[in-house]
């Protein structure tokens, strides 16, 4: 097939599912996103998309309000009985979808799942050394170190239904990176608010209110119509036109179109996401460079040299129109142990870019080739393409890889890659999130699972172990700086910017945007 043809299959398709929800009844709701989630499988994608549309459907132990404060989901509550071993009682008379009963071997088995071949979701397990069932509806969780932040760590770790998984033989993830499909990839079974009704991946995906749920739903949405629309203008001239209620993200460049129109508004509010850069420090040779035999990465000054040449002010300002906030670490307000003292970024410097490239060995640059999403983050590939344009005032020839997330994921998690971009929400709302996920070295159990470029300072390890432990919040925070202001010494990554949510939604629907860009269902009303 062509590739016109595909793009002219594409356009009818999408076209198609819009006029199909065009007919929708007045307690449906229509959302346009600029992509999908890219699999029905709770522990397939730690990515917030695909958690906020599954969390609708799946749910965790513990969960965020609409304020992002921990409350109850399918446990009731939960202490810490020794410093390594939490209890949780389980939520009694919770049935999944298929009219199964929710109890501990759910638990027992969707933790070992998360934890296992395939999972994405490692890092937030990595610390659990045994589960223990206690009772029908009560489970042990024993973790190798004192573990005060285990329930924040589990408030996106999903419970599927043990007997389904066995049944629809989906007992391991679905492995985005080997292209592994099973039951979970198009069918789900969880015990939330809404049901999984049809899946259509990049087509369309339809959810309809769980008359079984055991909790609250505030609003009064029956069903939910989600349509992938990676165009920007078609994504916004189907809010305008009614033909979706709600559309995320809107352009940085349509927000006061949206909002002059009369018939939506744009919601907006800064978001728990960084954008960064991140470089593969571990091959001896790069796999995508025309540098043979070494790999500069390796070398700090080529890394500082790729910092000081990104004009992040400019990139502020011309490509994301001021809707994002340049930021010097992988972490910055909103989230627990931040320091601002430290959240300094070097100066955009050319010249010292040019005399460090030199001093590294390569005074003429050299070509590397850039993965980047172009359906995932805020105009992330104008984004790429700016650096791409900075890093050409230094030499470095930039072969700028731009796709589709449903394919540059798989690639990027496999570590196929040289040199690429990233966007990360601390899903605890907490530093150590960072530090374990991204920033710590990679090992075989999750940690540093998603350190794609495998930066490495054990001294940084040591710190985050600590971190992880300590309940007395002033020593916490003092480590936590410590362990930040080691990782930009090594530039480690290169920081970019905090984007802004920017959420369009026709005036006859209410709803919560929350700052980890979750959308849940349960708060939707339509007027």
């Amino acid at each position: 097939m062509s590739l016109a043809h595909k793009k002219t299959l594409s356009a009818a398709l999408v076209a198609g599912a819009l006029a199909v929800m065009g007919a929708a009844s007045a307690q449906t709701v229509r959302i346009g996103n600029q992509g999908d989630a890219l699999s029905m499988d709770p522990h397939s994608l730690n990515e917030s998309l695909q958690l906020s549309v599954t969390g609708n459907i799946y749910e965790p132990l513990v969960t965020r309000d609409k304020d992002l404060k921990l409350v109850p989901a399918l446990a009731t509550s939960w202490q810490q009985t020794s410093p390594t071993v939490w209890r949780f009682e389980l939520r009694r008379g919770v049935q999944f979808h298929d009219g199964k009963p929710f109890t501990a071997d759910d638990v027992i088995f969707s933790i070992a799942r998360a934890a296992g071949e395939g999972s994405d979701m490692r890092s937030y397990t990595n610390d659990v050394k045994d589960v223990r069932k206690l009772g029908d509806h009560v489970v042990e969780i024993e973790t190798k170190t004192p573990f005060p932040i285990l329930p924040d760590v589990f408030s996106f770790l999903y419970i599927m239904s043990k007997q389904w998984s066995e049944e629809n033989q989906a007992t391991r993830p679905v492995d985005r990176r080997k292209g592994i499909e099973n039951a979970a990839s198009f069918r789900a079974n969880g015990t939330g608010p809404y049901r999984l009704r049809e899946r259509q991946p990049n087509v369309k995906t339809s959810f309809v209110r769980n008359g079984n749920y055991w909790g609250t739903i505030e609003g009064n949405v029956i069903n939910v119509e989600y349509t992938p629309i990676g165009n920007d203008a078609t994504r916004v001239a189907a809010l305008l036109s009614g033909q979706v209620d709600v559309i995320e993200p809107v352009p940085v460049q349509d927000v006061a179109r949206v909002n002059a129109s009369g018939k939506a508004k744009v919601l907006q509010g800064p978001e728990l996401r960084w954008i960064f850069l991140g470089m593969d420090q571990k091959r001896d040779e790069l796999l995508y460079s025309s540098v043979k035999g070494k790999n500069p990465f390796k070398d700090k000054r080529v890394r500082q040299a790729f910092y000081q040449a990104i004009d992040i002010d400019g990139i502020q300002r011309t490509v994301m129109r001021g809707a994002s906030t340049p930021a010097a670490l992988l972490i910055g307000p909103g989230t627990n142990g931040y320091d601002a003292s430290i959240d300094k970024r070097l100066p955009h410097d050319v010249e010292a870019a040019r005399k460090l490239l030199a001093e590294a060995g390569y005074p003429s640059g050299f070509e590397v080739t850039m993965n980047c999403p172009n359906d995932r983050y805020v105009n992330d590939s104008n984004i790429c393409q700016a650096v791409a344009a900075n890093l050409a005032r230094i030499g470095v020839k930039i072969n700028l890889q731009a796709e589709t997330k449903g394919t540059y994921f798989p690639k990027i998690l496999r570590r196929d890659t040289s040199f690429y971009l990233l966007g990360w929400s601390p899903s605890t709302y907490d530093a150590h999130n960072v530090l374990n996920a991204i920033i710590h070295c990679v090992d075989d159990k999750g940690a540093g699972q998603f350190n794609l470029g495998s930066y490495c300072n054990p001294k940084v390890d040591e710190l985050t172990l600590k971190i992880q432990s300590e309940t007395d919040q002033a020593r916490r925070n003092a480590m936590i700086k410590e362990a930040y202001a080691l990782h930009s010494e090594d530039v480690g990554h290169l920081p970019l910017h905090q984007q802004a949510l920017a959420w369009g939604v026709s005036n006859n629907v209410r709803l919560v945007q929350r700052a980890d860009n979750q959308m849940p269902f349960r708060y939707m009303s339509v007027k």
